[in-house]
């Protein structure tokens, strides 16, 4: 659910980087606090977090 200024809330991106690399949560709140909201570089990070672990 977007904000009331139309964006979306801190909520809304870590669900979507959750459904989209299957990290979890934490993972996912954890790189937003280390990287920031760009999304290319969001996904990119999770995907190798993924990646290197079992």
């Amino acid at each position: 659910m977007a904000s009331d200024n139309g964006q979306p809330t801190l909520d809304d991106i870590v669900k979507r980087l959750v459904k989209q690399t299957g990290i979890t949560e934490a993972q996912a709140l954890e790189l937003i606090y280390l990287v920031g909201l760009n999304w290319p570089s969001l996904v990119r990070e999770a995907k190798e977090l993924k990646a290197s672990k079992p």
